[in-house]
């Protein structure tokens, strides 16, 4: 991780404006639009984590408390889920033990997740309207010298990015660099 740089941080002329080109992709060859979504979240990449982070605490600041129940409600269920498919042998004796405590659990998590549905979903939308963002720029913005350039120092090693290590791990090393 010694190795890893993060990289600049795009003009805003390049990411939107003046320089930008912008073509809808061809759907009919879908390695060229994979191709071109890999290359431009590797050149653009700081930009789409500043996007993201951007669009996040906007969603986050206009509903606050349901980020937050959101987020509390996926972490528990999340929890609990660990917890009960890491431990089975005592879920289960506990609901041999005690049924009735187990029902009323049962009926009271059931409520809890009716109530914070409505978290729930704001705080995922806090997450995929980011991300939707950063796909939709990323198929729609053509490349340029610089981002071939620069994707191509990525690809042969001589420069670790952060959005590099996150392609990698999901398996795209190996189109990232045509």
């Amino acid at each position: 991780m010694a190795d890893v740089q993060l990289a600049p941080l795009r003009t805003i002329g390049d990411f939107l404006l003046e320089s930008a080109r912008f073509q809808i992709p061809n759907i009919k060859d879908p390695e060229k639009w994979a191709n071109r979504v890999l290359n431009n979240l590797l050149y653009y990449q700081t930009n789409y984590f500043l996007t993201a982070i951007i669009a996040f605490l906007i969603i986050g600041i206009i509903h606050p408390v349901k980020m937050v129940c959101g987020f509390v409600a996926i972490s528990v269920a999340f929890g609990g889920f660990v917890y009960c498919t890491s431990s089975q042998w005592k879920a289960r004796r506990f609901k041999r033990d005690h049924p009735i405590i187990s029902v009323i659990v049962i009926l009271l998590a059931g409520y809890l997740l009716v109530y914070m549905v409505g978290a729930v979903i704001v705080f995922m939308f806090g997450i995929a309207f980011p991300l939707l963002l950063i796909l939709i720029h990323a198929s729609l913005r053509m490349r340029n010298i610089k981002n071939k350039v620069t994707n191509k120092l990525e690809y042969v090693g001589l420069k670790r990015t952060p959005m590099g290590i996150i392609l990698e791990g999901l398996g795209q090393e190996q189109e990232a660099g045509s």
